[in-house]
């Protein structure tokens, strides 16, 4: 081989001098975020996004549940032309994809809920913001970073129930185009890794935090110089704890309630939770025009069958016609094909973007959304589908359970 031709095999990168870009070019997985985002935090801040109830044994589950299910691809299928996008609700997504509600996203990073709204109008995916927010329903729609956004409202029926009602308004005003009510939270599940942190909103400078501002400066600095951390979307004051923020839920909460939001609320309604076939039905029939399957990712009743195995037997009862998303779990672009061969309209993701938020703000959001649309859009071409319409068509037929 003569050196000139040694020379052109040999490809040296510059070094990128935007140390956050290079470190997001690093990270080729969503674990690769994940691991870069908990050097990145204090432990106590680490574990509440992490973390889930009890045992944690459905925090795990949820990912295996997916993992259980192998492929069956078609072969020699022209996949020169593949098109992630569909319809979700009526108004058009680029991807199957959507970012649930997380609280307290500003705890998090500064950057906060703003950020990822603005991902998800980048991506042209819709962004749900929860009822715990740290940036409230009318701060969001008017902030530059959110223009265009598909925004969703998830709502946590409070035991003040003018309170509630006036959230829901509220978010009408707003813009919010779809209302998510969640239904698992009669109680706060028991999250023994908050409560052994005594984590506290917003993290409280103790002797064990002091030591832990030596370990990441980066962390504090930045919370201490931003707008005061509170609960944006609620007139409550004061410090807070995981725990006895959460008694403003209400176990009381029943199917009447419901109905009485879908009257106030002018677009889609779905109802978020562990949701099974007989619960889907009665929502259809009330009026709800979908659900949003979820465990909480884990941090709510421990031992929950995981949200994806209630996929196809919801679909099965619910019908064509009935929107149908799910969340808890979702890790790689293979899950979100897999949830929609199962019937899913939709995956929705949580940790991982905030992962990505830690890991490089804004980028770190776009970073995780490019990932799993690449990941999504290579598992259809190997599977052999050219559109999410035939991906959900062919079903189960492109899968087998371990």
């Amino acid at each position: 081989m003569k050196a000139c031709e040694v020379r052109a095999l040999i490809q040296v990168k510059p070094p990128r001098l935007d140390r956050r870009a290079a470190r997001l070019d690093a990270c080729k997985t969503v674990e690769d975020l994940h691991r870069l985002a908990r050097r990145r935090l204090p432990r106590p801040v680490a574990d509440y996004v992490d973390g889930g109830a009890d045992e944690e044994l459905t925090l795990a589950d949820n990912v295996d549940a997916f993992r259980r299910w192998r492929f069956t691809p078609s072969v020699l299928v022209d996949v020169a032309s593949v098109d992630a996008s569909t319809s979700l609700l009526g108004r058009r997504s680029a991807l199957p994809l959507g970012l649930a509600p997380t609280g307290y996203t500003r705890m998090i990073s500064t950057a906060g809920e703003p950020a990822v709204a603005g991902s998800a109008a980048r991506a042209g995916i819709p962004y749900v913001l929860s009822t715990m927010a740290s940036t409230s329903v009318e701060a969001l729609a008017t902030h530059p970073e959110s223009g265009g956004t598909d925004r969703w409202f998830q709502l946590y029926i409070w035991k003040d129930r003018d309170l509630t009602a006036r959230l829901v308004t509220r978010a009408a005003a707003a813009g919010y185009r779809v209302l998510e009510i969640a239904v698992d939270t009669a109680v706060s599940g028991y999250r023994v890794r908050d409560v052994r942190n005594g984590l506290t909103i917003p993290p409280q400078l103790t002797l064990k935090g002091l030591v832990d501002i030596g370990i990441r400066p980066g962390y504090w600095t930045k919370m201490l110089a931003s707008p005061a951390l509170q609960f944006a979307n609620v007139t409550a004051g004061g410090g807070y704890t995981i725990d006895n923020i959460t008694k403003q839920f209400d176990p009381s909460v029943s199917w009447e309630d419901l109905a009485r939001i879908r009257e106030l609320w002018p677009g889609p309604v779905v109802l978020k939770g562990p949701l099974g076939p007989d619960d889907a039905i009665r929502a259809r029939d009330l009026g709800v025009d979908g659900v949003h399957l979820s465990n909480h990712g884990g941090r709510q009743l421990d031992r929950t069958v995981a949200p994806i195995d209630l996929v196809a037997p919801v679909r099965e009862a619910a019908g064509p016609g009935f929107a149908v998303f799910v969340d808890s779990g979702v890790r790689h672009g293979a899950d979100i094909a897999t949830a929609l061969a199962l019937g899913a309209d939709a995956a929705f993701i949580g940790r991982p973007y905030l992962w990505g938020l830690v890991a490089g703000g804004r980028a770190g959001v776009d970073k995780v959304i490019e990932l799993l649309s690449d990941q999504f859009a290579r598992t259809m071409a190997l599977l052999g589908v050219n559109s999410v319409d035939e991906l959900r068509r062919r079903g189960t037929t492109l899968l087998q359970h371990r």
